[in-house]
């Protein structure tokens, strides 16, 4: 099990959610929106500010897991086989880590530009995942 804390107004971050979980057919991903009203109370040691900033997920263990190895570990359990799990997989080698750690950064600093560069939104008001009916930002 791995619990993912993300940021729902951004429209790539959302979009990868979303794939998660569609690949999710054992439900070993828990999607928690940093947005919502009780994210602090219910999850009181993580720092949404930090988590704002570089992507955050818990495994089932308590370990606590960072930007792209937040990424990897997710598609790792969801669709090992993926194009996406290996990427990751491949992102998270010794050889590539430190320059995906930057560009991570760089993603991560800019993300809601570069959403709006791929998808004209810069910003989602509120962005549903669990509803299938949902396609996108609302």
């Amino acid at each position: 099990m791995l619990s993912i804390y993300y940021d729902s107004q951004c429209p790539l971050c959302v979009s990868e959610m979303k794939s998660l979980k569609k690949r999710d057919e054992h439900g070993v991903i828990l999607l928690e929106d940093l947005h919502e009203p009780e994210f602090a109370l219910r999850h009181p040691g993580i720092e949404i500010t930090k988590a704002l900033q570089v992507l955050h997920g818990a495994t089932s263990d308590g370990k606590m897991l960072l930007g792209l190895d937040v990424s990897a570990y997710a598609w790792k359990a969801v669709a090992p086989k993926s194009f996406n799990s290996r990427l990751f997989g491949l992102l998270r080698s010794r050889y590539f880590r430190g320059i995906s750690d930057l560009a991570y950064r760089f993603f991560a600093r800019h993300r809601y530009t570069i959403s709006f560069v791929f998808t004209g939104k810069k910003r989602c008001e509120r962005c549903i995942i669990a509803r299938a009916a949902q396609k996108d930002c609302q």
